[in-house]
């Protein structure tokens, strides 16, 4: 059975690779700002992952088409993707010290039997304080600060001195994709790993 992933992320299709499965992607281009969306965290990312997967499951038959979503959330204040360099840096500057999360929302549908998963992962993520100066040395490093929700890339250059405790999902955290829990949700859905 074919595992297709409804994504555009490098980063969740490199960690796939590591469950050594045969898969395909495809991006979705779901709007993920439409009015009247989903305020809670857990909510907006099991509902944004549910519209990419079945945006992509119109194109298939007999597959498990798996959709995905992130999120950093703080004090109430959803983070995604930051606009610009600036944004990132002040991005950073209020997560300086601080206690914020991490959210993944998963959406698996299994297209010959009709069956449906829907789960979503908390990460929660303790900062150190942060100077401007390393705030900029990790932007000067990273022409792509953006890929990330939360602002910076958890895996890539100085910005993995950041998070000083992680508790919950390491993979959610650092690639997007709660991994542990894949492998879960496949075996429930029907998928044989071996």
């Amino acid at each position: 059975m074919k595992i297709v992933l409804a994504t555009k992320s490098p980063y969740r299709r490199e960690a796939f690779k590591m469950l050594d499965i045969e898969f395909t992607t495809e991006g979705s281009d779901v709007d993920e700002y439409f009015e009247g969306r989903p305020e809670n965290p857990e909510e907006l990312v099991k509902h944004l992952a549910r519209l990419k997967a079945e945006a992509v499951a119109k194109n298939y038959s007999k597959e498990i088409v798996i959709g995905f979503d992130s999120i950093g959330w703080f004090e109430g204040l959803v983070l995604e993707k930051p606009k610009s360099r600036d944004d990132a840096f002040e991005r950073l500057k209020m997560l300086s010290g601080k206690v914020h999360h991490f959210y993944t929302g998963i959406y698996m549908i299994n297209l010959e039997t009709g069956q449906i998963l829907s789960r979503s992962v908390e990460t929660e993520l303790v900062t150190r304080e942060l100077s401007d100066e390393e705030i900029n040395k990790y932007l000067d490093q990273d022409p792509n600060y953006n890929t990330y929700a939360l602002g910076y890339d958890p895996l890539g250059s100085y910005s993995s001195t950041f998070v000083e405790k992680c508790t919950g999902s390491y993979n959610s955290f650092t690639r997007g994709i709660p991994l542990e829990l894949i492998v879960k949700m496949l075996k429930e859905i029907g998928y044989k790993l071996g």
